[in-house]
C-alpha cells in the first residue's frame, strides 16, 4: 500500500515537473516571437507624419465603428484620423480599407469608407476590400488580390507591429503608421494581442491562407 502511494506521488511529481518544464518553453518561444516582431517592426513603424515615407497606396485595418453599448469605437475612430492625415498630407494618394463583411448589417469597409468621406478623403481614392476578415486576410488580399508590393499600414501601434511581420512573410516591403492608441484600453488590448499573434505563430507553421482570395482586381495603376 505505502509503495503504491509513493510511485503515485513520484507520477505526479513527474508530471508537474514536465508541466513546469512546457510551460517555460512556451514562455520563453513567445518572448522569442515578441522580440522578433518587435526587432523587425522597429525600424518600419512612424507616429511622426513629417517622418513618414510616402507611399501610393495605404491599407487602412478594419474594426466595428461602434462598441456594443453604442457609442463611437475609439480605434476605429483614430484610425480613420491617422489615415485621412496621410492622404491630406500627400503621403499616399489612395486608401484600401480592409474589414470584415461577414453578415448582414455589419460592414466595416463601408463604415470606414464613410467615415473618410466624412473627414475630407474623395470617393475616387477609396476601395474597399469586403473580406478582410482578419488582419492576416487583410495583409495577403493586398497584395494577392488587389496587386500591391509595398504600402503603409494604418492602425494602433500594436497592431501595426503583427501586421508588418505578416507582411514580411510574404515578400511585401510595408511600412506603418501608428494611429493614436485608446486610454485605458492598453491592458485589455495587449493581453489579447498576446493570443492573437500565438495563434499566428501556429497558423503559420500550418501553412495558412486567407479565407477568400478571388480574382486579381489591381488598384495600384488605377488612379
Amino acid at each position: 500500500m505505502r509503495s503504491g502511494l509513493l510511485m503515485g506521488t513520484s507520477k505526479w511529481a513527474r508530471l508537474r515537473m514536465w508541466g513546469a518544464v512546457a510551460l517555460a518553453l512556451l514562455v520563453l518561444a513567445a518572448c522569442f516571437g515578441e522580440w522578433r516582431i518587435a526587432d523587425y517592426a522597429g525600424g518600419r513603424l512612424y507616429s511622426d507624419l513629417a517622418n513618414l515615407p510616402t507611399n501610393r497606396v495605404g491599407l487602412v485595418l478594419g474594426t466595428a465603428a461602434k462598441v456594443p453599448s453604442g457609442r463611437t469605437n475609439l480605434y476605429f475612430a483614430y484610425r480613420i484620423e491617422a489615415a485621412a492625415a496621410l492622404y491630406r498630407a500627400g503621403k499616399v494618394q489612395h486608401l484600401l480599407v480592409s474589414g470584415d463583411n461577414g453578415h448582414d448589417g455589419y460592414n466595416e469597409p463601408l463604415d470606414m469608407q464613410r467615415a473618410l468621406i466624412a473627414a475630407g478623403v474623395a470617393e475616387s481614392a477609396i476601395t474597399m476590400d469586403f473580406a478582410g476578415f482578419t488582419t492576416f486576410d487583410s495583409i495577403v488580399r493586398a497584395q494577392q488580390v488587389f496587386g500591391l508590393r509595398r504600402f503603409t499600414i494604418v492602425s494602433q501601434r500594436f497592431h501595426n507591429e503583427r501586421a508588418l511581420w505578416i507582411a514580411r512573410t510574404f515578400g511585401i516591403d510595408a511600412i506603418a503608421f501608428n494611429a493614436r492608441d485608446v486610454d485605458g484600453g492598453t491592458t485589455r488590448m495587449w493581453l489579447r494581442e498576446r493570443g492573437v499573434r500565438a495563434i499566428m505563430w501556429f497558423s503559420h507553421a500550418f501553412g495558412r491562407r486567407p479565407h477568400f482570395l478571388g480574382p486579381r482586381i489591381p488598384i495600384a495603376s488605377g488612379f
